[in-house]
């Protein structure tokens, strides 16, 4: 039996998860490790599965050894969108981290089967009710939109690439989206306003009822019709990789978010809180390694000690 935060729901409602799945070889100012199970469909799965089952889909090459799918399953991720293709490795990639981790080239990225990869999703996957559009291509992300029943709960995050060079269809797409999950950088550029509060405002002129804007170490801002607010992000003092944090925010996010269904001003707060103490777990060790094994009493115990600092009593 998996271990999950209990919600105040009597029954999750069912969530997609949809993004790259890579193998990454990761040097950081504390160290290096090579072989790492990443991506953001995994980052994003691991850390909704404490709080929702998600349904993963991505795509994995013939490197992609049984003890990675075990390690999923374990977690009680659903593998039935996971595509396998046989006719190449899994999406690579290989990055550097500089001292304070304020800056990261990337050294090698090898994109393989995920060049190819389509995201058409099983019959039994079409009634997500809450949806999550990791950072792949926005035509991609689109296309997971149009198979879809209803009208789901749709978080969606992005990279800078996709502005600089898929900016219409990135707009496009942010038409469609409920909540948006965006960098401040990033915000900035897409913008093209310096002052993160009035870059929030733009954003959600673009679109979608809500914005996340994440500012790293400095926490997050929600931009909502019903106001504002600001999160401080969880004081980690064991900084070791911070590959995968903003996925594993967006992943905790949308899982309590699932596990509640529930979508109000109120409800996103919440969720940004268990998104970042879910975070904090991930850069305290390479990969999803402490991610996986954190388990939900610490997530809790992270929590209510962010509660407290936020609190004025």
């Amino acid at each position: 039996m998996v271990d999950k935060i209990a919600s105040d729901s009597p029954e999750s409602a069912p969530l997609l998860v949809v993004g790259s799945v890579a193998f990454d070889n990761v040097i950081t100012p504390y160290g290096s490790q090579e072989g790492i199970l990443g991506g953001a469909a995994s980052y994003c799965s691991f850390a909704a599965s404490y709080f929702a089952q998600p349904r993963m889909v991505g795509v994995i090459g013939n490197d992609f050894g049984e003890e990675y799918i075990s390690r999923l399953r374990n977690r009680d991720i659903d593998l039935e969108g996971l595509q396998v293709d046989s006719s190449g490795p899994t999406f690579f990639w290989k990055g550097k981290y500089h001292e304070n981790f304020n800056r990261r080239d990337t050294l090698d990225i090898q994109l393989n089967v995920f060049e190819k990869f389509r995201p058409d999703l099983p019959q039994n996957y079409l009634d997500s009710k809450f949806v999550l559009l990791g950072n792949i291509h926005p035509a991609l992300q689109m296309h997971v939109l149009d198979q879809l029943e209803g009208s789901p709960f749709v978080v969606a995050d992005t990279i800078d690439l996709w502005i600089e060079i898929e900016r219409n269809a990135l707009l496009e797409l942010i038409k469609r989206v409920s909540l948006f999950v965006i960098n401040d950088t990033e915000a900035e550029e897409l913008t093209e306003e310096s002052n993160i509060i009035l870059a929030g405002q733009k954003l959600r002129d673009l679109g979608p009822e809500t914005v996340i804007i994440k500012k790293g170490e400095h926490g997050a801002i929600l931009f909502h019709e019903n106001g504002s607010f600001a999160l401080p992000a969880y004081p980690v003092t064991e900084l070791r990789d911070p590959t995968g944090a903003g996925d594993s925010f967006a992943g905790a996010l949308i899982g309590r978010l699932a596990s509640r269904n529930r979508t109000d001003f109120s409800a996103i707060k919440d969720a940004m809180v268990y998104g970042t103490c879910t975070a904090s777990l991930t850069v305290e060790a390479f990969g999803c390694d402490r991610l996986e094994s954190a388990g939900t009493k610490e997530i809790k115990k992270r929590v209510e000690e962010l509660k407290s600092i936020i609190s004025l009593d």
